[in-house]
């Protein structure tokens, strides 16, 4: 069971930030979650709403950028052997500048800026050591207002989950 019976009252969760989702979208979610490609019919007889009540919700989800629906690879199994996270600290006043130039490398997956140690924390998915080497000095080293990096080489995946937020 997904958790969701159409008897529930509504309640609308909501931050400042964020559109408020009501019981019925995190079920909607929870069940994209375990299979992005299973169709809004079987969703709608699990939750007990109509089909085109799903459809309607997903696609508001997904126009509204809080749900996407993609094939996640295995990058080991995509050929690239050596992924990698890297610490930055920043130039003062330079922060979305550098961040949006580290997310248009095409090896760049993940991008966020955080408080404490680092400024900006990156992931980098390389096909293998030489690879992530002229990533880290010919593309990184040469963006202007870095002030410095630390690279941690990730050695084994230990867990990668994409379900979470809808409890």
């Amino acid at each position: 069971m997904l958790g969701y019976d159409s008897r529930m009252a509504i309640r609308a969760v909501s931050t400042p930030r964020r559109p408020a989702l009501d019981n019925l979208d995190k079920a909607i979610i929870k069940a994209l979650q375990l299979d992005g490609r299973r169709p809004y019919a079987q969703i709608g007889r699990e939750l007990h709403v109509p089909e085109a009540t799903v459809r309607q919700r997903a696609e508001r989800l997904i126009a509204r950028g809080i749900v996407q629906v993609v094939g996640v690879t295995d990058p080991l199994a995509m050929g690239f052997q050596q992924p990698a996270i890297i610490g930055l600290k920043i130039e003062a006043g330079r922060m979305e500048e550098i961040a949006d130039r580290l997310a248009d490398l095409d090896e760049v997956t993940y991008v966020v800026v955080t408080a404490g140690r680092y400024d900006l924390i990156c992931e980098v998915v390389c096909e293998d050591n030489d690879h992530l080497l002229r990533v880290l000095t010919e593309q990184i080293a040469r963006i202007d207002g870095i002030r410095s990096t630390e690279t941690m080489v990730e050695l084994r995946f230990v867990k990668e989950s994409y379900r979470w937020g809808t409890r």
